[in-house]
């Protein structure tokens, strides 16, 4: 079905600049970047698929059916999103939150070009009907000047507001105590949203600056016609390859510091951090409790528990989970059994879902969502998306959202803190 062709590369920093230059021609784009993190283990550093050949777009009305149906039809790669919507697919739940994005809750298309960066090689691989198009598609990105992006503007003359004051967050913060408090859930994820309305920006432009400040294992610039995403995302949520299935939850926030000393402290303040290594374990428990659903019995192991991970912003708690894939499950009852990810939702899940959309003012759309691909075998990889810009084109909406798990030791103020220096990286790249 895909025609394959290999390039040399002479400087694979720059070839992946001006790829993803080349790029913004086309209406579908899917631009995955591993910005080169070591600890990730990625499958490849850039992977960029445009133009569709086919596609799937729905709301969440059997929409994991509909997804399955489409990836064992086409048997081919798949691009796309899960939106945290989905979750009404999977239980008995509803969404009657504000919406200002307005994007589908499900989005998948099969590209006609995909190009990986590995190395220093270069892999086409096209449909047929498009292979002759191969090597001068190549020349095309070699031959294009980088484009001045940093110049471009950000947010034009718009003020980015917060949907609730911090007042009201700590207030709903109180109220999610108390539901702990009484025994009704052990933690949940809540989620603030920051937005602005009739403005108008250059997604790429905006993309470049956000992955330059963090520079993230899951980083995507996701384009599907008006709807734009922008992320920096540093977790991972399922990855599937052959039989085996590696999810690895993020709880456990701090800050970075310039002078090298206090950087590392801070580090070794939140390896040994109770609260934190707690939000991380409940998390960890939810994972493989989802897992179990779908896996072979005893092989659910926890590979790494509340390892330390640095990014350029911020220190995480991550930890590694792992399983063998139970024999004849379908690659999305695999998505299905363990949507939407803990780290997003909280404990026990159904509780801490209802919970999240009683205090939470907006739906949360693709926000605490998953991008990802499917290989033509069934395997495939997907992110969490969080440390993100959405923007609806078209209805000229900008939102991001940031949030944190609260606990039974959770201080609100603290809370309301890590927001701010979750949401850090948006607004700088957001800036003029």
């Amino acid at each position: 079905m895909r025609t394959t062709k290999s390039y040399p590369l002479d400087n694979p920093e720059q070839f992946k600049k001006q790829l993803f230059a080349w790029s913004r021609q086309f209406d579908e784009i899917t631009w995955l970047d591993s910005n080169n993190y070591q600890q990730e283990n990625s499958s490849f550093d850039a992977l960029l698929a445009v133009q569709a050949f086919t596609a799937l777009k729905t709301d969440y009305h059997q929409a994991f059916d509909q997804l399955q149906e489409y990836q064992e039809t086409t048997k081919d790669w798949i691009f796309g999103y899960l939106s945290y919507e989905l979750k009404n697919d999977v239980e008995r739940l509803t969404s009657k939150n504000f919406d200002g994005l307005r994007f589908p809750d499900l989005y998948f298309f099969q590209p006609q070009k995909i190009i990986q960066v590995k190395g220093n090689t270069a892999e086409f691989h096209y449909l047929r009907m498009v292979d002759d198009e191969m090597d001068g598609d190549f020349a095309e990105v070699l031959d294009l000047e980088e484009r001045g992006e940093s110049k471009e503007e950000g947010l034009r003359n718009e003020k980015i507001s917060p949907r609730i004051s911090k007042k009201e967050y700590l207030q709903k913060v109180h109220n999610m105590l108390e539901h702990i408090q009484r025994g009704d859930i052990y933690e949940a994820n809540f989620c603030q949203e920051f937005y602005a309305e009739n403005c108008q920006i250059q997604p790429s432009a905006v993309f470049s600056r956000l992955n330059e400040i963090s520079g993230s294992p899951f980083a995507t610039f996701l384009k599907l016609e008006q709807h734009y995403l922008l992320c920096a995302s540093p977790e991972r949520y399922l990855k599937k390859t052959g039989s085996k299935i590696l999810s690895q939850p993020i709880k456990g926030t701090a800050r970075r510091a310039e002078n090298k000393e206090e950087d590392l402290e801070i580090s070794q303040a939140l390896a040994n951090d109770p609260k934190e290594i707690s939000e991380n374990v409940m998390i960890v428990d939810l994972v493989r409790n989802d897992l179990s659903k779908i896996a072979k019995k005893g092989s659910v192991n926890v590979d790494e528990l509340c390892k330390v991970y640095t990014f350029k912003q911020v220190h995480q708690l991550i930890s590694t989970i792992s399983a063998q894939l139970e024999d004849g499950i379908p690659a999305v009852e695999t998505l299905r059994a363990t949507f939407p990810m803990g780290s997003m939702t909280g404990a026990p899940k159904i509780s801490a879902m209802k919970i999240i959309e009683e205090l939470e003012e907006t739906k949360r759309g693709l926000y605490s969502g998953a991008v990802g691909y499917f290989t033509p075998n069934g395997d495939f990889d997907f992110n969490v998306v969080i440390r993100s810009i959405l923007y609806n084109a078209e209805d000229r909406y900008l939102s991001f959202s940031v949030g944190g798990a609260i606990t039974a030791q959770s201080n609100p103020e603290k809370e309301y803190e890590e927001c701010l220096l979750k949401a850090k990286a948006m607004h700088d790249a957001l800036s003029n």
